[in-house]
């Protein structure tokens, strides 16, 4: 049982956890810098020294020097560097995961589900790491062998959000150093203390590695704690070549243009304004379920948060009950105690924005099930509100746009052609799912006439996303994709390469150029 049995000692339990990850006391007991603050009680748990643009500078020259010799070490042996991080993780994933709770606000199955989730994925870089492959391509010339091989590309960039304030960087840097790079990451103003306790144990790995006889660069991970201007040098920096940055639409159009403006790589996963479709033959216990799981998990915090839910004309007085008598049942509170399916939002901007939303969800005809400030003894300055069901008369005002709050809005719907129009009608284009056991209407939901999104579910909700699958989303949602499938390849350059193994030479296309 950890010793630390009630909120108020947080900042203790903060130190506790950061020293068992080998994060030296200086780092986080900074005289001035960034105040790190607990959305559960509001306490301040860390201060930690503010970077600035020189310092990151700085930071990505050193992870550069690092690349420069990390790119010539075999893939296989890179890839058990990053085993060897797994294995950190899941010695200290109680640990870590009680930390993301502390700092995020997550329930306990959240916060350590989400360093399994950086287990996972070091599992998955490790047999990555001997199949980094490239093709044979037939050539039209005789005696020639044509093909592709994959390279180490350089710095990587991450700036990562605070709502998956751990899981993000490692769906980055377990491909990224399996594939020959180097990371530079600065994790959100809100959640940085996490990026700490993360950076102790690579670092714990890298000397194992060491110590097990293989070499290993100083700084191939860095961390920079910072705000707007340390997150702009990074953007700007050409010696970062491919740069991952989650966060809002509106930061995405920001960094999208200053990364094309000299032509460097981005992976951006931003917004989604996530729907699914409850179909006449849905298996409904099923759908209430995944539904409730998928609109109040993570307090709504989740770029894959249901926020909206458009249920069939002939089902939809059946279902809706049951999901308002879910919603008033749920119990919030601090993410630390049993029982808590609801925390805090992350600050008080969240909460004004979810409170702006209803107001405007009301005015627009919306009736309003939830929602409501939470005030919790002991909890006074965290921000909890009820989560809301909100059932609107259309998908109009506040519905187009994504609140990052537990705001779930309930649509009917009669024709399947209909709802996948109004499905689609939105900018964001993130996940999606259709709960139904007509094999037509799936198949037709997961078809090129279907979803419009990223990731496109069948009976089950459109969060929860397993690493095996390239993670990201389409239209606003900015196009970058992470973690499984083939995701590995953006963290690489591609050379095709031509061999001439014979003694004439012939030129592609049947040119001929002979100067006798």
């Amino acid at each position: 049982m950890n010793k630390h049995a009630t909120v108020q000692d947080l900042a203790a339990e903060t130190r506790d956890l950061l020293s068992h990850c080998g994060v030296a006391p200086a780092v986080f007991t900074a005289k001035s810098g960034m105040s790190v603050r607990s959305p559960i009680n509001g306490q301040t748990i860390a201060t930690i020294a503010e970077a600035g643009a020189s310092e990151v500078t700085a930071a990505v020259g050193r992870a550069h020097a690092a690349f420069q010799e990390w790119r010539h070490v075999p893939a296989p042996k890179r890839g058990e560097l990053v085993r060897l991080l797994g294995e950190e993780l899941r010695k200290s994933k109680t640990e870590l995961g009680r930390l993301v709770s502390i700092e995020a606000g997550k329930v306990t199955a959240e916060g350590l589900g989400e360093v399994q989730e950086m287990i996972d994925i070091c599992d998955f870089a490790v047999g990555l790491s001997r199949q980094i492959y490239g093709l044979t391509i037939a050539t039209e010339r005789p005696s020639h062998r044509m093909m592709e091989t994959w390279h180490p590309v350089g710095v990587v960039g991450v700036i990562s959000a605070f709502n998956f304030p751990v899981a993000v960087w490692s769906w980055n840097a377990a491909l990224a150093l399996v594939c020959g790079d180097a990371v530079v990451w600065k994790p959100s103003e809100k959640t940085p203390v996490t990026a700490l306790a993360v950076q102790g144990l690579f670092e714990r790995a890298v000397k194992r590695y060491r110590d097990e006889g293989s070499s290993a660069p100083d700084h191939l991970s860095e961390v920079v704690i910072g705000g707007r201007e340390a997150g702009e040098a990074l953007v700007d920096d050409v010696r970062v070549p491919v740069l991952s940055a989650t966060g809002s639409t509106a930061m995405g159009r920001m960094v999208g243009p200053r990364l094309a403006k000299r032509f460097a790589r981005a992976i951006l996963e931003l917004g989604g304004n996530n729907g699914a479709i409850v179909a006449p033959s849905a298996d409904l216990d099923l759908a209430l379920r995944a539904i409730a799981f998928s609109a109040m998990g993570t307090a709504g915090q989740r770029c894959t948060t249901l926020r909206r839910l458009f249920v069939h004309d002939s089902i939809y007085d059946v279902l809706v009950p049951k999901l308002q008598r879910a919603y008033k049942s749920v119990k919030i509170g601090s993410p630390l105690e049993q029982g808590t399916l609801v925390g805090p939002l992350i600050d008080e901007q969240a909460a004004n924005k979810m409170d702006a939303a209803l107001d405007a969800a009301r005015k627009a005809g919306g009736a309003i099930t939830g929602g409501e400030p939470k005030s919790l003894p002991g909890l006074e300055s965290g921000h909890y509100r009820a989560p809301a069901l909100v059932e609107m008369p259309s998908q109009s005002g506040p519905v187009l746009e994504e609140t990052f709050a537990p705001i779930l809005y309930v649509m009917r719907y009669s024709s399947l052609d209909d709802v996948m129009a109004a499905h689609n009608a939105v900018p964001q284009g993130l996940s999606s799912s259709i709960f139904t056991t007509d094999l037509r209407e799936a198949e037709k939901f997961t078809s090129a006439g279907g979803s419009d999104c990223g990731i496109a579910n069948v009976n089950i909700g459109p969060s929860g996303a397993e690493i095996g699958g390239a993670f990201g989303g389409e239209k606003e949602t900015g196009g970058g994709r992470e973690a499984g499938s083939d995701a590995w390849k953006a963290y690489m350059r591609r050379a095709t390469n031509t061999i001439n193994y014979g003694s004439t030479l012939p030129l592609a296309q049947g040119v001929t150029f002979d100067i006798g």
